[in-house]
C-alpha cells in the first residue's frame, strides 16, 4: 500500500525546514515543501510513501535530492533525514495531520 496523503503534503506550507543544514538552510517557511527521503517504498521515477519525508526549505531539499552539493561525514546525511523525519511526524501528530493510537 502506497502511503499518499495531500493532507500531509499540505502541511508543509508556512512550516520551518526540520533539515536544518549547516550553511544551506534559510530558515523560513516561504519554500518549504514535503521532501521525501529514499526508502524501499520509492524506486525510479517513484516517490517513497508520504511518512519518509520531513519539512525542507528549497535550499536541504536541493542539497538532499542531490541536485545540490555538500559535503556530508560518513553516517551525517542520514542522521539529518532521520532528524528532519522524526520531526516533522511530530508536528504531524501535534497539528492533527496523523494520529497515532494510544497517544493522549
Amino acid at each position: 500500500m502506497k502511503i499518499e496523503s495531500k493532507a500531509m503534503r499540505n502541511s508543509a506550507r508556512g512550516q520551518q525546514c526540520t533539515f536544518n543544514l549547516p550553511g544551506v538552510c534559510d530558515y523560513g517557511t516561504e519554500t518549504t515543501v514535503l521532501c521525501h527521503l529514499p526508502d524501499e517504498s520509492g524506486g525510479m521515477g517513484r516517490k517513497s510513501d508520504d511518512l519518509s519525508a520531513g519539512y525542507g526549505c528549497a535550499g536541504c531539499h536541493a542539497v538532499i535530492d542531490g541536485r545540490s552539493p555538500y559535503y556530508f561525514q560518513d553516517g551525517e546525511k542520514d542522521w539529518y533525514m532521520r532528524r528532519a523525519q522524526t520531526r516533522t511526524l511530530r508536528i504531524m501528530a501535534e497539528s492533527g495531520v496523523i494520529a497515532i493510537k494510544g497517544v493522549k
